[in-house]
């Protein structure tokens, strides 16, 4: 499946994240990711950095493979889905999508 756009990825994008469990997970490695990148802002200490895609990808694709049991679409869509993660986190934090 290709997207033209990320308002025709989106859709997509939230129906591979019907698991509430997978949800809490993109909620937390988000914010861990947030808070790394405000450590680092604070501190200037670069090896921050490094944990990263640890902490934004563990948590999500743990989502994926335990609870959602489907394939992560950043191996096929990854700028889209890094917004995805964002847009999602800042809906569920709205509480327009339900994680809690």
């Amino acid at each position: 499946m290709e997207f033209k756009s990320f308002a025709d990825f989106y859709p997509f994008y939230l129906n591979q994240h019907s698991n509430i469990m997978c949800r809490k997970l993109h909620f937390l490695g988000t914010c861990g990711v947030i808070a790394l990148l405000l450590l680092f802002f604070f501190t200037g200490n670069p090896m921050l950095l490094a944990f990263l895609p640890v902490v934004g990808y563990g948590f999500a694709w743990v989502g994926h493979f335990v609870f959602e049991k489907n394939r992560p679409a950043t191996f096929k869509e990854p700028y889209f889905s890094l917004l995805g993660d964002f847009k999602m986190f800042w809906q569920i934090l709205a509480g327009k999508v339900k994680a809690f």
